[in-house]
């Protein structure tokens, strides 16, 4: 899978100071990259920020390489940079500068621009910086040692395979999985392909309300991974040395329709178990990472959940900002992502190209 394409005839690629504009691109996940292949082929000068060593975002630093190929990611970015002249600023976090807030995935940062900045210096600045921070399950025992989320754990071991890290992450003989994503699928297959003895892939409902389907739970069950539904951790138990030993588990039942439109599962009242186990990961969702921990900032504002609130523009409340990908569905399939950044780019240029004619320009 490749990121980027061939300009079409009509696109004429002008990077440089005599392109038709200067555009930011804030996230050079999937979302980020197909809008920067697009921007640069109508003629823009493009810069992708990242906060990562290399391009891709999740799709490097949290798919297993089973799923996406690095070497494609790779080469698309390789592309865009070495023939189109995309400029790529990485270890950089475009952030609201004199604010914390600590990501999942901050480990490679080395600089932090402001995205003021950005607003002052660039013709528009499209937002694309997902998902970096994981819903926690909030239970008793959840600071064991061997409780993971699944994009640290994930992010862990890519950030090792690809040499960026010297140490790899330590290997579990139970492991137990929470979830019923595709980040819990990634995490159960890559723990079965690090040799554990006993992987469980634990679901508060059943199969058919999983979000990744009955395909791929039962493309793992066949790998060995034993499906556990209807059931949720209750807490987490540590041995005398603070190490996950096991877990106790509570069953459940499903109920009316909650907001998601699935039933909600509702605790039986003692059915509690233990299953043993020397690892926990929880993939129990991921939450988006707008570059600003306010409700509102620059007159871009986001949602309860941390997504930035677009138009059918994919436009902020900010006339030059944008915002396309997971920043602003929530978790999503790559597909999504990438279609979503391509939308945001052709609005961007619709945007530019406005307003260069109402100012008499070609």
């Amino acid at each position: 899978m490749r990121f980027t394409f061939m300009c079409k005839k009509d696109m004429v690629p002008i990077a440089g100071p005599h392109g038709r504009g200067k555009i930011a691109i804030v996230g050079a996940g999937p979302a980020g990259l197909a809008a920067s292949g697009y921007l640069v082929c109508q003629g823009y000068e493009v810069d992708v920020y990242d906060k990562l060593p290399l391009p891709g975002g999740l799709m490097s630093f949290a798919i297993p390489s089973f799923r996406i190929s690095i070497n494609s990611i790779i080469e698309g970015f390789e592309d865009l940079r070495d023939n189109f002249s995309v400029k790529f600023i990485l270890n950089t976090k475009v952030f609201k500068r004199d604010t914390v807030r600590r990501d999942e995935g901050d480990e490679f940062t080395k600089n932090t621009v402001d995205l003021r900045e950005l607003l002052n210096n660039y013709d528009a600045i499209l937002i694309a910086t997902g998902t970096w921070k994981s819903r926690k399950m909030n239970i008793p025992g959840e600071d064991s040692k061997g409780v993971y989320t699944a994009l640290e754990y994930l992010f862990l071991l890519k950030s090792y395979e690809l040499g960026y890290l010297n140490h790899e992450p330590p290997k579990a003989n139970k492991v137990i999985v929470v979830g019923g994503g595709l980040s819990a699928i990634d995490a159960a297959e890559v723990m079965i392909h690090r040799g554990a003895d006993e992987v469980y892939l634990v679901y508060r409902r059943t199969i058919n309300e999983a979000p990744a389907g009955p395909f791929e739970i039962n493309r793992l069950r066949r790998l060995g991974v034993k499906w556990m539904e209807l059931a949720t951790p209750k807490r987490i138990i540590a041995d005398a040395t603070g190490n996950v030993k096991e877990v106790e588990l509570i069953k459940m039942k499903l109920g009316e329709p909650d907001e998601s439109g699935r039933p909600r599962p509702i605790p039986i009242e003692g059915s509690e178990f233990t299953i043993e186990a020397d690892m926990v990961i929880e993939a129990v969702g991921e939450i988006a990472t707008s570059p600003f921990p306010d409700q509102e900032y620059l007159g871009i504002k986001q949602d309860k959940r941390g997504r930035i609130i677009v138009n059918d523009e994919l436009r902020t409340g900010n006339e030059k900002v944008f915002a396309a990908g997971d920043v602003v569905s929530g978790p999503s399939k790559v597909g999504r992502a990438i279609f979503l950044g391509l939308n945001a780019a052709r609005n961007i240029h619709l945007y530019l190209t406005t307003k260069r004619i109402s100012k008499g320009g070609t």
